[in-house]
C-alpha cells in the first residue's frame, strides 16, 4: 500500500501509518477510528475501499515534504530574525533550555572529549 509516495510496511495498520512523516501514534489511532478499520489488521490485508478511505483522510494533513519544508522554513525564520532559538539552531546546540555541560551529546554529534577520570594508574613496583 502506498500513501503520498511512501510504501507502508506490512505491519498492523496503526503502526504502518507511523512510517509517514507527520503521523504519530495518536494520529494513526484517530485515523483508524475515523475509517472504522481494525487497527490490528495488517496493511497488506486491507481492501481497496479501505485503502482509499485511509488515503482520503491522510491527504487532509500536511505530511512528508510539505511538512519538512514548513519546519525548515520556521527554523530559517528564527535564524533570520536573530531569535535566541534561531542562534541555538545555527550553533547546533539544544534550543529548548536543556543543559549543555552534560546530556547534549546527540545534538552535538556525540562528542567525547575525555576518557574516564583522566588520571593514570600508578604502576606498583
Amino acid at each position: 500500500m502506498r500513501i503520498s509516495g511512501i510504501t507502508l510496511p506490512n505491519k498492523h495498520v496503526v503502526f504502518a501509518l507511523t512510517a509517514l512523516y507527520g503521523i504519530g501514534n495518536a494520529r494513526a489511532i484517530y485515523i483508524c477510528e475515523q475509517t472504522k478499520i481494525d487497527p490490528m489488521k495488517k496493511a497488506d490485508d486491507l481492501t481497496a475501499e479501505e485503502e482509499n478511505e485511509i488515503r482520503r483522510i491522510v491527504e487532509t494533513y500536511k505530511l512528508e515534504g510539505d511538512l519538512k519544508r514548513e519546519v525548515a522554513g520556521n527554523i530559517k525564520r528564527l535564524k533570520d530574525i536573530g531569535a535566541y532559538r534561531g542562534t541555538r539552531h545555527s550553533k547546533r546546540l539544544p534550543a529548548r533550555g536543556q543543559r549543555t555541560k552534560t546530556n547534549s551529546r546527540t545534538i552535538r554529534g556525540n562528542v567525547r572529549k575525555t576518557m574516564g577520570s583522566g588520571r593514570r594508574k600508578v604502576e606498583k613496583t
